[in-house]
């Protein structure tokens, strides 16, 4: 025997057709509480896409590391005493800390106030440059246009290479030129443009890095006679190693070596990625896990209202049963036609909620991209097909139990008394 058929879903249509107004605002609370799920979790992942997509690509597992100046007297030396970092220390955090994955020491220049610093033929403009190791670009990744970022030979020979942010070269070159291979002039010294990137990243940093100009980080430490400075460090831990442990021990290593009280936590200056992004994703554990009680609870409110109107149905239908029930009706065939009246009309109010909620963010989504409104706060809602079969599950099982309470009532009913219903 079919647990539904063609004869079934006609009695249910018909039942269900008879109060139109009731059944509307009944299906209603259901729709709106699988609607507002969906749109609910949508705007969630929106917030942790705009978020994760302000990071770029940049490794979850890393930190990075400058000088500041001492706080505290120590060994003879006063207070505010400049601490700088030098080649040496690089070699001494590579040997004594075995959990660092990759380390890239970083030096910046800058254009002097109201100067150009970079040339080509008759333009002129204002770039930050940054000496880089390979490694940085494996930390903070940037997408390569075209040609190739610097690589360990650059570093050994000091080649007068550079790689150049998808900003410089609509600045200084034409949409028909080739940049690869050709030359800009960075503050009277030529060099050679191996290189164009982008950054991954969609927020204001984009914009700076996109203005950036990369080489080789012995050339600007030999080139603008900057010795064996190094100006900060971008370091990342190996798998299985936290990146606060290690940030913690590289600390302790640089205050040996330079003189530095070890209760000094001001001499050195830090910013953990790693510490960062687990407070982000607390957070939208919370948001997730809010957004679900507030969905799921409205979701519930709708179905209490489906279990109601079943109520309501079954004892307008109380002779109608009893006739049934004398006819030869099992129990288990007036709870089923009870139950399949609930689930099929909380499945089709939350099918269309679903639909529908899905249809606004796609709306959204392409409102954001066409009008370029993605930002770093917000970008790409979307519900994950997962989490909307989960909603469909729930959906089913709640208009199941929806359907219990009334159809337990009708069964209740004994026959004879049913027939005597006015």
């Amino acid at each position: 025997m079919n647990f539904i058929n063609a004869d079934k879903l006609q009695e249910i249509w018909y039942t269900l057709k008879q109060n139109k107004l009731r059944t509307f605002f009944t299906a209603f609370g259901v729709f709106w509480g699988i609607f507002m799920l969906v749109v609910m979790l949508g705007a969630g992942k929106g917030l942790h896409n705009g978020v994760s997509t302000g990071m770029g690509d940049m490794a979850t597992n890393s930190m990075f590391m400058w000088g500041n100046r001492s706080t505290i007297p120590y060994k003879g030396f006063p207070r505010g005493r400049r601490v700088a970092f030098v080649n040496d220390d690089t070699k001494a955090l590579k040997d004594q800390l075995p959990e660092i994955e990759y380390i890239a020491p970083r030096l910046q220049v800058f254009a002097a106030q109201g100067q150009n610093n970079v040339v080509r033929n008759e333009r002129t403009a204002a770039y930050s440059i940054q000496g880089d190791y390979p490694d940085y670009n494996k930390i903070d990744p940037s997408n390569i246009l075209s040609g190739r970022f610097i690589n360990d030979n650059d570093i050994a020979d000091k080649r007068k290479v550079i790689v150049i942010g998808k900003r410089v070269k609509e600045e200084m070159f034409d949409a028909d030129e080739e940049p690869i291979g050709d030359y800009l002039k960075i503050r009277g010294v030529f060099f050679k443009i191996v290189g164009v990137s982008s950054s991954k990243k969609n927020d204001q940093q984009a914009e700076q890095e996109n203005q950036q100009i990369f080489m080789p980080f012995t050339t600007l430490q030999s080139t603008y006679n900057m010795g064996d400075r190094v100006g900060w460090y971008s370091i990342t831990a190996k798998k299985g190693f936290s990146a606060s442990e290690v940030l913690i021990k590289a600390k302790d290593v640089m205050k040996a070596r330079h003189s530095i009280d070890p209760n000094d936590e001001r001499a050195i200056g830090s910013f953990n990625v790693e510490e960062e992004y687990l407070k982000m994703s607390r957070l939208f554990i919370g948001i997730n896990g809010l957004i679900w009680i507030v969905g799921i609870g409205t979701l519930f409110a709708g179905v209490i209202g489906v279990s109601n109107i079943m109520l309501i149905i079954v004892k307008e239908r109380t002779k109608e049963i009893g006739v049934q029930r004398a006819l030869g009706a099992t129990p288990w065939s007036i709870r089923k036609q009870i139950i399949i009246e609930s689930v099929l009309l909380t499945s089709v109010a939350g099918y269309m909620g679903l639909v529908i909620g899905v249809g606004i963010l796609e709306l959204i989504n392409y409102a954001l991209i066409q009008f370029g409104a993605s930002t770093d706060m917000f970008s790409k809602p979307e519900v994950d097909f997962q989490k909307a079969v989960t909603a469909l599950i729930i959906l089913v099982i709640s208009g199941a139990l929806a359907g219990l309470i009334p159809a337990n009532r009708a069964v209740s009913i004994k026959p004879i008394d049913a027939l005597r219903d006015e």
